[in-house]
């Protein structure tokens, strides 16, 4: 009887620990439609550019319905540059406000490492420092539910777009995470700044709980018209996008390229950005971002649009109201 208990308990503790483990797929269902809050928190300081979160802004996005928000970050501008390479705590307490803010609205997060100049431009020497902020991060919200998802890198690229210098970098880092989340959803995208065109430039671990993720500006003419970071954007000025024959057909040839690369890899794509900026015309923007959000939806991808309330956001934070064409064309009726 001993015997046969002990089977039974063995029996329940192995049906346990496959429930616990996460469905990939409805993980990256769950997200579907979602925002980042792009210009606050990945400045070197929270707002440095202009944005600052504030608790209104989880409401009224979860009101609205979308399902998450990305939360870009950046770490490396919070932690100390000598070995434990300690992370603020009180950098630390304002993301534990934003995962509460979220978790009060039932939003997912996904928990982003964003703009780690220093790792794109000298991997080796700045991989122990990478890996030890990873570590701090995974080991403090390991307990949050499976609301929470954590990105590796956003858009790796300088260094890392050499060789297979991204695919090799990928396992340390990734491991920092998997010693205390063995099984929490994590988005890694290849390197060239995340490119959905640069999918075959790296390979994946064995690990099952992983979703790719990719982001399109495709065309930058349109998307990044008048943005004062892009080189020569003031020629692009007045450029538009009609939703024509051939844009359109640009657009699915490169989103169906992206998901012959999923199939064959048995992999899930997230668009983690697509966004146009504010100096394009509102009716150009909204048949853009429609058409993305459509075609990437229609092939089960999850999405979050690239950002909230800044220079390409779908919420003007100083009339307090929402782009409604751009809401629209994100979350139609």
């Amino acid at each position: 009887m001993v015997r046969y208990g002990l089977l039974a308990i063995n029996l329940l503790t192995a049906v346990s620990l496959a429930a616990a483990e996460p469905n990939i797929a409805a993980a990256n269902k769950a997200l579907g439609r979602g925002v980042n809050f792009g210009n606050a928190l990945e400045a070197p300081r929270e707002g440095d550019w202009g944005m600052k979160l504030e608790a209104e802004f989880f409401g009224k996005i979860k009101q609205a319905g979308f399902n998450h928000v990305r939360v870009p970050i950046k770490w490396s501008a919070h932690a100390g540059q000598q070995s434990p390479y300690r992370i603020d705590p009180a950098f630390f307490e304002r993301i534990d406000w934003v995962l509460e803010q979220a978790q009060m609205h039932r939003l997912g997060v996904v928990l982003d490492m964003h703009h780690y100049e220093e790792l794109d431009k000298q991997p080796d020497q700045e991989l122990p420092r990478a890996t030890a902020l990873w570590g701090q991060i995974a080991t403090r919200y390991k307990d949050r539910g499976d609301w929470l998802y954590f990105e590796l890198m956003n858009e790796p690229h300088d260094e890392l777009n050499k060789d297979d210098r991204w695919t090799k970098t990928i396992p340390p880092l990734l491991a920092a995470i998997r010693g205390t989340n063995p099984t929490r959803p994590v988005m890694i995208g290849p390197p060239w700044w995340n490119g959905i065109w640069a999918l075959p430039k790296f390979k994946l671990p064995d690990d099952p709980n992983l979703i790719v993720t990719v982001h399109c500006y495709n065309p930058h003419d349109f998307t990044h018209q008048g943005a004062p970071w892009a080189e020569g954007s003031e020629k692009w000025l007045g450029k538009k996008w009609t939703g024509g024959t051939e844009e359109l057909k640009k657009l699915r040839d490169e989103f169906d390229q992206a998901q012959r690369w999923a199939d064959e890899h048995k992999r899930l794509l997230y668009l983690g950005e697509f966004g146009s900026y504010y100096k394009a015309d509102m009716e150009s923007r909204v048949r853009w971002t429609s058409a993305v959000a459509r075609e990437a939806e229609q092939r089960g991808w999850s999405w979050a649009y690239w950002e909230f309330g800044a220079g390409f956001g779908v919420y003007d934070r100083d009339k307090g109201q929402w782009h409604e064409g751009l809401k629209k064309a994100l979350l139609p009726k």
